[in-house]
């Protein structure tokens, strides 16, 4: 079975790796299989893995707004 690390995991899905290891962190998304290595630990991505959280991040909400998105709530709110 083929594994890929959090960065590549991250690039196939299109977000960044500090992204995706917030989302781990924080548990927006199931982690994969790890393992530890010298005190660190590994995520090793399946295509199924990867696969599963393409599924979940147009679910996941970030928490920030935009200068866009506020731009467009206080053109929306104005009379």
């Amino acid at each position: 079975m083929e594994t890929s690390s959090t960065r590549r995991a991250a690039q196939i899905l299109g977000i960044s790796g500090s992204t995706l290891d917030r989302y781990l962190r924080i548990g927006k998304i199931p982690a994969p299989k790890s393992v530890e290595i010298s005190g660190r630990r590994m995520y090793l991505w399946t295509a199924e893995d990867i696969e599963r959280v393409r599924e979940l991040l147009p679910t996941i909400e970030d928490g920030r707004t935009t200068r866009h998105q506020k731009a467009r709530e206080s053109k929306n709110k104005a009379p």
